[in-house]
């Protein structure tokens, strides 16, 4: 497969993230901070956003695992998570980020159980997603291509 062909399947996987509302424009706001300087940024920001996630997800799950939970501390791991994940542009994590707190404030213990399961399966599919696009992006850049910097999302 040729620099240009890479080029277009990065285009062609890159799109649908932000028609299905894995990204939003955050993400392409991070993409526009990387350069020739810092060729890794994006990579960089998004391996903390996966530590981060792993690590609150892991204390998400002990907190709801306990006898009393404390919802306080529920909320502040999530609202934490909300906006890390905002930062990165992960819009449909904030967004199940956004249902799991307003269950925290309702001190619901089975909705904010539910609502950890759909934040887990939203945080699991944009990171297979992005280190899929990231794949492609190393191919692209070992063939001795550059990253596309704009998209067109008429058409």
């Amino acid at each position: 497969m040729d620099v240009g062909q890479m080029q277009r399947q990065w285009i062609d996987y890159t799109k649908p993230l932000f028609f299905e509302g894995f990204l939003d424009g955050q993400f392409l706001q991070l993409q526009q901070l990387q350069d020739e300087n810092n060729p890794d940024f994006v990579v960089e920001v998004v391996s903390l956003f996966f530590e981060d996630s792993e690590r609150l997800l892991k204390d998400l799950t002990f907190a709801l695992d306990q006898n009393v939970v404390d919802f306080k501390k529920v909320d502040a791991h999530v609202h934490q998570l909300k906006g890390s994940s905002s930062s990165i542009g992960a819009q449909r994590v904030k967004n199940a980020c956004i249902a799991f707190r307003n269950f925290c404030e309702e001190q619901n213990t089975d909705a904010c159980l539910r609502c950890l399961q759909q934040v887990k399966q939203e945080y699991c599919l944009v990171k297979n997603k992005l280190e899929t696009l990231f794949r492609i992006e190393q191919q692209i850049v070992a063939a001795g291509g550059s990253i596309p910097t704009e998209l067109s999302f008429s058409g």
